[in-house]
């Protein structure tokens, strides 16, 4: 493997700190770097026996991440700072207009809460004494054969005696 394709496949990983791609060794180019697929799983597969990265692998993909000891490879092979670290790593900037805000108390109706509603059933209802053993009347349940009658092997076959 050329030195270019794995300083690209070792960029592409520090930069995003994990790295996907598809168990198809006859893909001319990954997805996220130019390089062939094949280069790219066995890279990482180099550094996954050297502790550098875990892998997991689902529905014919593999899924790379880097571990603290890839990071610093990584760096001292990529001649990198410490201050420049994996996106992983490093914080979401939340702005406080990105948050969706709730509804304003007020703007419900006071008289009806949906939920209290629909959880105290109907009015007049008594849910404790419809509750338990023997609240249906006894002629409410029926019992009634079921489609075809049994283990589905058939009827018996007819005897002449």
């Amino acid at each position: 493997m050329p030195k270019k394709n794995r300083v690209a496949i070792y960029e592409a990983l520090f930069k995003d700190g994990v790295l996907v791609a598809e168990k198809n060794m006859t893909m001319e180019k990954h997805a996220e770097t130019e390089v062939p697929n094949l280069h790219v799983v066995k890279a990482l597969m180099s550094l996954k026996s050297r502790g550098y990265v875990k892998e997991q692998f689902a529905w014919r993909h593999y899924y790379w991440y880097l571990t603290n000891e890839g990071i610093q490879y990584l760096r001292d092979f990529l001649h990198l700072p410490p201050e420049i670290v994996p996106s992983t790593l490093k914080r979401q900037v939340r702005s406080e207009t990105a948050r969706p805000r709730g509804r304003e108390t007020q703007s419900r109706p006071q008289g009806g809460d949906d939920r209290r509603a629909y959880r105290t059933g109907a009015p007049g209802a008594d849910k404790k004494a419809d509750s338990g053993a023997g609240a249906t009347a006894p002629g409410d349940i029926q019992f009634r054969g079921g489609f075809g009658g049994g283990f589905g092997r058939g009827k018996p076959a007819a005897s002449d005696e």
